[in-house]
């Protein structure tokens, strides 16, 4: 990965409970899918887990890896559903601890690079939710390897299950690049202090990086139904002011602030967008 372990834990393991104050009580830590106007965070990443779920058309007799677990939020609603066995792969060591600490008999996560990883067995179905984004950086991209980035990703992945299987995936994207000089200086911030080491792909990029390995059976892309996830995680976060900034400091909260608000005015300005994909191995 382009993000190391501390990149990664600079963007996930300032505290549990900070999380918590204003994710959804699953720790869905990616865009949830609304179905209704007046859908609840907690509904609309549930039916998220669903569409994903269905993509790579798990059943109880199926296991499953889920590449960049966060909380364990994914492979809970897997478990729920129905698995034979699932295992999460997360460099944050505090999302790991809280997603064993879940305590599911038939889920196991671990602190553990995708690319040095290799499966005992294959498994029979794959997710991965907006962990992509960890994959390439900046500077990659102005050198012109994203595409092969993204493609030895999805050509290992496919080493790791049988021929026919399926991938839900998702991701967030980039798309256009905003004219304002605060706007582009917003998105560096959140590039660079939120989540340091990474890049958010661009659709087409993703599109040419999944062959030859996979076939993409279904795509939808998500852009609106992220801005009204973000909206809501600001919504809340700001609820808790006092509380973040006696505990965390000033500059958690007013670093968060301006990352969150940035997402709203992203996908609202279609700076940025969210795809979700279901794709067979070929």
């Amino acid at each position: 990965m382009t993000s190391t372990q501390s990149e990664i834990e600079v963007a996930y393991d300032i505290s549990n409970d900070f999380f918590k104050l204003w994710l959804d009580s699953n720790m869905h830590y990616t865009s949830a899918v609304f179905t209704r106007d007046d859908e609840s965070l907690e509904d609309a990443q549930e039916n998220k887990a669903r569409v994903l779920y269905d993509f790579a058309e798990i059943t109880p007799e199926k296991r499953v890896c889920d590449i960049g677990c966060g909380w364990g939020s994914m492979l809970d609603h897997v478990v729920r559903r129905g698995c034979k066995e699932a295992i999460g792969i997360s460099l944050s060591t505090e999302q790991t601890e809280w997603a064993n600490a879940r305590n599911h008999p038939n889920a196991k996560f671990v602190v553990q690079d995708y690319h040095t990883y290799s499966p005992a067995e294959p498994f029979d179905a794959l997710v991965s939710v907006e962990m992509i984004d960890h994959l390439c950086s900046p500077a990659q991209a102005r050198e012109g390897k994203a595409v092969d980035i993204y493609r030895a990703y999805f050509n290992k992945l496919a080493t790791w299950v049988k021929p026919g299987s399926c991938f839900g995936f998702q991701a967030i994207l980039r798309n256009r690049v905003p004219r304002k000089r605060q706007d582009l200086l917003d998105l560096q911030f959140t590039a660079d202090v939120i989540f340091p080491g990474g890049l958010n792909p661009r659709l087409e990029e993703l599109i040419m990086a999944v062959n030859p390995s996979w076939e993409i059976e279904t795509l939808h892309t998500r852009r609106t139904h992220y801005g009204r996830t973000t909206a809501e995680w600001l919504r809340r976060m700001r609820l808790h002011e006092a509380h973040i900034r006696k505990t965390w400091g000033n500059q958690v909260f007013d670093d968060y602030d301006r990352y969150l608000s940035t997402c709203v005015r992203g996908f609202a300005n279609h700076w940025s967008s969210d795809v979700q994909m279901k794709l067979r191995r070929i």
